[in-house]
């Protein structure tokens, strides 16, 4: 028998999957790990939590699979994009890495506008300077913690950092290198250009390759941690929208995914490159070899959700411990119980600033029509509408430039709940169809792995083999000129506080 493994380093966890060369799943396993904030707006993570976590679930898949490791053919990685990790000469991490996610860097997205000219940096890097991205990052720490600055030998991502552990070689693909506002995009290379007008040695960077291709094999440090054979050729992978969309089978122009995952994006394959000259959603190289992607990104889609469980889903959580389920699902049956539209209550999910349409770090969470009428269960629905009210802020983007929508795939954690679905197909007013996998990042990657050790002929192929549609969800017809028209409302509030959004983030400093 032959497999693939994929393993998908996210924000709260690490999820290493092994499937055999038809995409089913043998066996699967999680590590979770924290995010620190030390300031409101920030966020950091350990690097080593991620390798740690990557270690101990790919041994734990060995052990529980009992599959021999010399059958494991490849593996793939994907990850949460955008993180900046810093090492020395030694491979030592600097510093913890600012993640996704983080906030604190638009006075040097600022910097970066001036140095390179708004017009130039869309043109070279397809976006506009975001304080998610990596490049005002490592920007960040030029101008703040120069010592550090000065030890700098390589720049790497989340997941190309355990590329780095498992293998020894310091490389990328380009899927994720296109959001470290580093890479020239339409030319799939890093940008000298840039490199070199912000001052970043060219050299720090990671050779780039094609998401397929393999960038190295384990080494015998790492295959003596994991189980894995020395020597198991490890693929370039993936950043994690990417990897997800192969996954989906997110591979030609029509067929798009709306995932929701801690973060929220509608994701759609681009045969040549297209950019929205105001930036509000995101092109980047695809894995599928010369192929290019757009994407629209909500901030806080799954992470409102975990707030509001974690904040005040005490009960959910202790029930849904006793009848050993998912606490989400009692928050479904409860937000079953409203009305949508929940009589007037809208939530706008700014947790942590947003990204498409308003590219605001300022933005804040905010609940809108409260009354004494409304109890939890509205809470809870409106949470979920107003996630899904800004995914349809990103497919409106993505369907101005042109790109032709024919369907629409869930994906993500919020992708397996039929409410969550339901309310997409409401508010999109278009069918939601689910696949026969549910693993996302970890599956696309195990067939990128399978393409760069010659089972598939190519990433369409791995996917013609691997997915395939099992259900459709259509729009309930009388719910659509219902969020119709509270979309509206949910469109003007952004407006209406954004400048109190902004006098707040000077009051908080």
């Amino acid at each position: 028998m032959q497999y693939l493994l994929g393993v998908d380093i996210g924000t709260s966890g690490t999820k290493s999957v092994l499937f055999d060369i038809e995409g089913n799943t043998i066996a699967s396993s999680t590590v979770e790990y924290p995010m620190y904030q030390p300031h409101i707006g920030w966020a950091e993570q350990d690097p080593e939590d991620w390798w740690r976590a990557t270690a101990e679930t790919i041994a734990d898949i060995i052990k529980k699979s009992g599959v021999n490791p010399s059958d494991i053919k490849g593996l793939g990685l994907s990850g949460q994009m955008h993180g900046m990790v810093l090492l020395n000469k030694e491979g030592q991490v600097l510093r913890p890495a600012i993640i996704w996610c983080d906030q604190r860097t638009q006075a040097e997205c600022d910097q970066i506008t001036e140095i390179i000219g708004k017009e130039r940096l869309i043109e070279i890097t397809a976006n506009p300077a975001l304080t998610g991205f990596t490049a005002s990052k490592v920007m960040w720490v030029k101008n703040h913690q120069p010592d550090l600055f000065n030890q700098i030998d390589k720049i790497l991502l989340p997941k190309d950092y355990v590329r780095y552990k498992l293998t020894g070689v310091f490389a990328t693909e380009v899927s994720d290198a296109s959001g470290t506002q580093f890479l020239n995009v339409p030319e799939r290379a890093w940008s000298e250009e840039v490199l070199g007008k912000l001052g970043i040695d060219i050299n720090w960077m990671p050779e780039v390759y094609e998401s397929y291709e393999v960038s190295g094999t384990v080494n015998s440090e790492a295959a003596r941690i994991t189980g894995l054979g020395e020597g198991t050729p490890v693929v370039g992978g993936g950043g994690d929208q990417a990897a997800g969309a192969v996954g989906n089978g997110i591979v030609k122009q029509g067929v798009i995914s709306s995932t929701i995952g801690t973060s929220g994006v509608v994701f759609a394959h681009m045969d040549k490159v297209s950019i929205d000259s105001q930036g509000r959603v995101h092109t980047f190289c695809h894995a599928v070899p010369n192929k290019w992607h757009v994407m629209g990104v909500t901030q806080g889609a799954g992470l409102s959700m975990q707030w509001l469980r974690n904040n005040f889903g005490n009960m959910e959580k202790e029930l849904a411990s006793f009848m050993d389920i998912d606490p989400y699902q009692l928050m479904d049956k409860q937000a079953e119980k409203a009305k949508p539209g929940c009589d007037g209550l809208i939530y706008l999910p700014y947790l942590m600033g947003e990204r498409t349409p308003h590219l605001d770090p300022n933005a804040k969470g905010v609940f809108f029509g409260l009354s004494a009428m409304h109890g939890r269960r509205e809470m809870i629905r409106s949470v979920m509408e107003g996630v899904v009210y800004s995914l349809r802020d990103c497919l409106e983007i993505v369907k101005d430039m042109d790109v032709s929508v024919t369907e629409v795939r869930a994906s993500g954690g919020g992708g397996r709940s039929p409410l969550w679905r339901q309310m997409q197909a409401d508010i999109f007013n278009n069918p939601i169809a689910t696949i026969n996998s549910s693993e996302g990042p970890a599956l696309g990657v195990a067939l990128l792995a399978g393409v760069g050790v010659g089972i598939y002929k190519s990433v369409e192929e791995a996917c013609d083999t691997a997915i395939k549609v099992v259900s459709l969800q259509e729009a309930i017809e009388e719910n659509v000129p219902v969020y119709d028209q509270y979309y509206e409302i949910y469109k003007d509030l952004y407006h209406a506080l954004k400048d109190s959004f902004k006098k707040v983030a000077s009051i908080i400093g």
